[in-house]
This record gives C-alpha cells, structure tokens and sequence, in this order.
C-alpha cells in the first residue's frame, strides 16, 4: 500500500471516530444591572465567551434591570457590548428594554415606542452582532414588526428565536396593573394588549413555521429562545400549578403550540429563557407526572450571578444537547 492510500486510510479512521458535526454555542442574558453593581464584573465575562471554543451565542434578553431609566443610551451601550464578543452574537429582547418602559422608575415611557425603537437600533440589519457575524432569517422587514423573530440553522440543529417578554408577555390584567406605579394611560394599555394579541399570534405562526423547516432539512435538534420564565415551576410549589397563574396567562397558547409541535417532532428541543436569574436545567412538560420526553429547558444565569452557560451539540448521541454551565472568575 501506498503512502498516499495509507494516509487517506489514517484520515477515514479518524474522521469515523470524532463526533459527526459537533459544535458548541453559548447562552447568556438578564445582565448588566446597575442596580447590582455589575459594570465591574462583566469583562471577565466578555473575555470567558469570546476565549472560548464557541461557534455563536445567545443573549436572551434584559440588557438593563428593571428600576432604572429606557434611556436611548442603554440600547446604545448594549450594542457596544455586544461589540466585546469575538463571535456572533444574536439578541433576543427582554421586559426590562420595552416592557417595563412605562413603569414611572424606568421614566415613564410609552413600551410600543421603545419596542419600534428597539426594532430600529438593536437590529440594524439581517445579521447578528458581535465581531464576526453570520446571516439570519428574520420575520419581519428591517425597522418594522416581528424583525427581532430570528431563524438559522447550524450544521444539524434549527434554531429559532422569540420576542416573548417577562412581566406577562405584555398583556395587562386589569386597570389597577394598567396605573400602578405607572404613568400609562388607560388607551396605553389598550393598545399594549392589542400588540400582544399581535405578537402572540405572530410568535405561534414562527414557531410552526420553524419546526416544519426542521423537520423538511431532518434536523436533529431545536432550539428555541426566549427571554420569559413562563411558569414551569409546578412540581417545587406542592399542589399549585404555577402555569395556571394569572401573572403568566399571557405565555399558555404558545407553550401550547409548543408541547403540540414537540409531540410530533423526531429529534430533541431545547427550550432557553432568562428572566428568573438562576441556572436550572429539567423536563418541566407536561406536568410533573407525565414527562415530555423530547423537551429539555435551560434556564440561564442573570444577575447579579455573572455566568454564562456552554451548549456542547454533539447530534450522533441520543440526547443532542451536552448543557455545561460555565462560572466565570473574577
């Protein structure tokens, strides 16, 4: 045999032997808040992701906390952080950068005019952030609804992302959660809810969409990424289904669409928020006597837990997500 077949044959053996289209992202959110002095500990986290073996990664939302101004400037300093990280970064927003806007402690501003002003600078074309970038499929057109909904796909997995808030999704209950603490006038909160009916059904069409171009391309995984703690928390508070709570009524019809679509899909999903600020991963669905076999969450750190979380995607093993929290010294 010759030299040359004997080195193609060395290459065949090792290539059969490292994982098929392995790879790693990265997922990270609800951080810098002033309120708990967090300036300081951010570069180390910066340099922890971007040192890292990572293709891309996640933020899920909240690039501020939610008692201090919507100033033009937060969204502004955000982009430069974002700007830190040596991979692409895709952003997913939060309740604290429109939501919570009107809240008199935030400065009293209109949450639909910070959400188009979000829409405008924080997705400034059809790319991610961060240094390098990469391309993505966007819902909407640039500036206008629903372009902060992002679709890509890497390798075997189909990633999809959503514009699904803490602080209920948006929908306001009643008139005393329309004032309190709030300089919202009542019209305000009409016309919020209005956009959550919107935005809701615009969420649940991407969804659907996003699993049937899994499914037509044979994705192995999904993974999906919002900023909400929708309430899965049930089996830790005894007999109280935390799901079925007034404060996350707005979050049942797409985690409905969700459990439908998973039920039918041939692969793993991976469903990432924020907003609780602590690290867990479990199978919250269906309940906490009757699993979801093929849903797995992730729920970030957030601060004042200056962390991040390593997703090892190796699609040849059952399970497709290796999750690796990743603490970052200061």
């Amino acid at each position: 045999m010759n030299k040359r077949l004997i080195a193609g044959f060395v290459f065949s053996l090792c290539a059969a032997a490292a994982p098929a289209q392995s790879f790693s992202f990265g997922l990270w959110g609800d951080m810098p808040y002033k309120k708990a002095g967090d300036a300081t500990r951010m570069p180390a986290l910066l340099r922890s992701i971007s040192g890292s073996d990572i293709a891309f990664s996640i933020y899920n939302g909240d690039i501020k906390d939610g008692s201090s101004a919507c100033s033009d400037q937060v969204y502004t300093q955000a982009l430069q952080m974002f700007g830190q990280i040596r991979q692409p970064v895709v952003y997913v927003p939060g309740d604290n950068e429109w939501t919570d806007c009107h809240r008199t402690n935030n400065g009293g501003f209109d949450p639909l005019e910070r959400l188009a002003h979000l829409r405008r600078v924080m997705i400034p074309s059809t790319r991610s952030l961060g240094q390098r970038q990469m391309e993505l499929t966007r819902q909407g057109k640039l500036g206008e609804k629903f372009v902060e909904n992002a679709r890509f796909q890497h390798r075997d997995i189909t990633f999809l992302t959503f514009n699904i808030p803490g602080s209920n999704n948006n929908l306001v209950l009643d008139e005393y959660e329309c004032s309190d603490k709030s300089a919202r006038s009542p019209r305000q909160c009409e016309l919020a809810n209005a956009e959550y009916i919107e935005r809701d059904a615009a969420n649940i069409t991407w969804l659907r969409e996003g699993f049937a171009k899994a499914s037509a391309m044979k994705s192995r995984g999904i993974v999906v990424v919002m900023q909400a703690d929708p309430g899965f928390d049930l089996p830790e508070t005894g007999s109280d289904d935390e799901s079925q709570a007034k404060g996350v009524s707005a979050y049942r019809r797409f985690v409905d669409a969700l459990v439908t679509e998973t039920q039918y899909f041939d692969g793993q999903v991976l469903l990432v928020h924020g907003d609780t600020h602590f690290f867990k991963v479990d199978k919250p669905l269906y309940s906490p006597a009757k699993l979801l076999p093929n849903l797995t969450r992730v729920q970030t750190f957030g601060s004042p837990s200056i962390h991040w979380v390593r997703v090892v995607v190796q699609p040849k093993t059952r399970h497709v997500f290796n999750i690796q929290p990743v603490i970052v010294q200061q």
